[in-house]
């Protein structure tokens, strides 16, 4: 098996090391084996995805990176049929989108918030 370095933050280890403890884990490694199998799993999907489809769209994120997301949302109001934004606590946003329309314009939405360090969760929700 290959061995990769990665660098995280405190607040991250102390995550994977609750998750370690609640589900039973033999360590950090294979905790974060099965953080990239989800990752993997959920990519497959995406792929899968062609023609013109509707899906939801869930992004968590702080209040602070409100203008992250709006400037990738008027990228793509194309395919945004609704937007509903709420606050959450503790200065979190909850944005959900319904979307509609090329499956390529939909994955390319979702690739910019992904990568972007600014989102705290993204989640495509495709039939």
């Amino acid at each position: 098996m290959t061995i990769i370095s990665i660098s995280m933050n405190e607040r991250m280890i102390e995550e994977i090391d609750k998750i370690q403890k609640e589900l039973g884990f033999s360590g950090r490694s294979e905790t974060l084996r099965a953080g990239a199998r989800m990752l993997i799993a959920d990519n497959k999907e995406k792929e899968k995805l062609s023609g013109k489809i509707n899906s939801i769209l869930m992004l968590i994120h702080s209040q602070k990176d409100e203008i992250t997301v709006s400037e990738i949302k008027h990228k793509f109001e194309d395919i945004t049929k609704t937007q509903i934004h709420s606050h959450l606590k503790e200065n979190k946003c909850l944005d959900i989108f319904i979307l509609e329309g090329n499956a390529t314009r939909i994955k390319k939405m979702v690739n910019l918030l992904d990568t972007s360090d600014k989102m705290d969760y993204v989640k495509l929700i495709a039939p």
